[in-house]
């Protein structure tokens, strides 16, 4: 099962090299810090309180190599730390977009919260690299200190040591109310990215309809509710950056107090004592970067926790790795349905939703259900069958199918045949370059009726052995709507054609014609013979 845990564990794991690399790097440069008041004091009792010249040079010489060595370890530690943070983000954005992608389906969320999952979720997921990191390299250095501080004092020394361990627990009980409000935080912010990428992909429908003050005035209550959680996120990080300050401040304050006393009494030099009172205030800096991890941490795994859900989301569908052979009959079974191979069949649904569910499960986007029986071609239960097999052999067009950026070609191939039998040659004739010319994204620039009749030869182009088309001239007008009932009962001849609409033109080229009340078929015939069925009437002539 994928946790919150897992998942950090995971985009730590794939950065392994880099980040074993970045921590020994950025060590390096916590440790020439802490070393620069320790070869101070050195130069303090060797060179200067002795007056020795050459002491003294080449002790600065010592001085001047701990500066290259730190600048040079922190250009390349931090270049390689925010790397691997920016890389484990990308990893954990591709298992998202994957588990989106995923052929089974089954990923939970509108689209635009799962574009903040694949986004600022990946984002700040990654950040456990940088926690990471910069944990090692600030223990790194005070365990450096402590080590130099011991040498000098055991007792001051000791202070350290069991200081250190003090303030990393309080920092751990401070951070842990960070993570639920981070998590909550993220939720809000994907709500609003989810109702805004509604309103803008639907913004032409919502524009038709007046519904543009109840569109922004729903955007702006979940704008301000992300808000909300961030001010309260931002306050409990204030309060909890002033505690652990507080906290960091008053251990510092005892550690340079000992040392002060030590001094005093003459037990550590006053060489010893520059250093000690230069590490002390050294520690400051790692100190804060170390309580600064309690954070980090927590945003990184409240995104992680709706990443996790994300991952661990049942598969919409069943499926198996079988192959079916390369030109199915196209025998079809699915419920109450039966489709002979090569039959031109229309079906009629008296309700919407149960339109929707029969082309979710002919698309291989659901399963049947229980009770429902199997969805069965040539004998076979596609149940077993590889999806993408199972969605090549039994093709489902959508009438709000997408066209994509790019040429008209790149949409819809050449298939000359395909493009007159959806009356697409028409479009052709009224864009400038034809097949060549430029679409914008979803093809907005273009009518409702040139996209969909786009669409529909894009789908007849694939000439796949059954092919289930939904509704695929509402938006045209009726002389070019019998032209394209004529146009796809002749292309596809002899494979098998399933039509869901309530349109009397395709109905009336369709070799039979089922009447569908939920899951159970309640009349059937010929669009002649169906007519005189008031249910039917009332679906289609109404």
């Amino acid at each position: 099962m994928t946790t919150p845990s897992a998942v950090l564990r995971g985009a730590a794991r794939g950065q392994r090299r880099d980040v074993v690399l970045a921590s020994l790097l950025v060590a390096g440069h916590q440790l020439s810090e802490a070393a620069v008041p320790v070869v101070v004091g050195v130069v303090i009792d060797l060179a200067v309180s002795t007056g020795d010249a050459s002491a003294l040079g080449r002790w600065l010489g010592a001085v001047a190599g701990v500066f290259v060595v730190l600048a040079s370890s922190a250009y390349f530690g931090y270049w390689l730390m925010v790397r691997t943070e920016k890389q484990a983000a990308h990893g954990i954005r591709l298992d998202v977009t994957r588990r989106v992608l995923h052929p089974a389906g089954g990923a939970p969320g509108r689209s635009g919260e799962l574009v903040s999952l694949a986004g600022s979720d990946a984002d700040r997921a990654g950040l456990v690299c940088v926690a990471i990191i910069s944990g090692i390299a600030a223990l790194s250095a005070l365990a450096g200190g402590a080590v130099v501080l011991i040498s000098a004092s055991v007792l001051l020394g000791l202070v350290v040591l069991v200081g250190v361990p003090l303030v990393l627990v309080a920092s751990r009980l401070l951070a842990r109310p960070l993570v639920g409000r981070a998590e909550a935080e993220q939720g809000t912010l994907a709500a609003a990215t989810g109702i805004a990428t509604d309103v803008v992909t639907g913004l032409r429908v919502i524009k038709g309809i007046g519904a543009e003050a109840a569109a922004g005035e729903n955007y702006r209550r979940a704008s301000r509710k992300a808000l909300t959680a961030r001010l309260a996120a931002v306050r409990f990080e204030g309060g909890y950056t002033a505690a652990t300050g507080i906290i960091t401040g008053v251990f510092l304050v005892v550690v340079a107090w000992v040392g002060g006393r030590l001094a005093l009494d003459g037990t550590i030099s006053v060489g010893e004592l520059v250093a000690g009172v230069g590490l002390a205030q050294f520690l400051i800096g790692p100190l804060e970067r170390l309580t600064a991890v309690g954070p980090l941490l927590a945003g990184a795994r409240g995104s992680a926790e709706r990443v996790a859900a994300l991952l661990a989301a049942a598969p919409a569908v069943r499926a198996g790795d079988a192959v079916l052979p390369p030109e199915p009959a196209g025998a079809l079974r699915v419920r109450d349905i039966d489709v002979g191979a090569g039959e031109h069949l229309g079906v009629v649904t008296l309700a919407a939703a149960d339109a929707a569910t029969l082309l979710d499960v002919l698309a291989r986007d659901r399963d049947p259900g229980n009770g429902a029986g199997p969805l069965v071609l040539d004998g076979t239960d596609l149940a077993g069958v590889d999806l993408d097999e199972a969605r090549r052999a039994v093709l489902v067009a959508r009438h709000d199918a997408t066209l994509f950026e790019g040429t008209v070609a790149d949409n819809t191939g050449t298939d000359a045949a395909a493009l007159a039998a959806a009356a697409a040659d028409e479009v052709l004739d009224a864009l400038p370059g034809g097949l060549d010319a430029e679409l914008t994204e979803r093809g907005r620039t273009l009518s409702g009726g040139q996209r969909q009749r786009l669409a529909l030869a894009r789908a007849l182009a694939a000439h796949a052995p059954v092919l289930v088309l939904h509704d695929p001239t509402t938006a045209v007008d009726a002389a070019t709507e019998f032209r394209i009932a004529a146009g796809i009962a002749a292309l596809r001849t002899g494979r098998t054609t399933v039509i869901l609409t309530s349109s009397p033109a395709l109905l009336a080229r369709c070799g039979r014609v089922l009447l569908v009340d939920g899951a159970t078929v309640v009349a059937a015939g010929t669009h002649a013979e169906l007519v005189e069925d008031e249910r039917y009437r009332a679906a289609v002539l109404a």
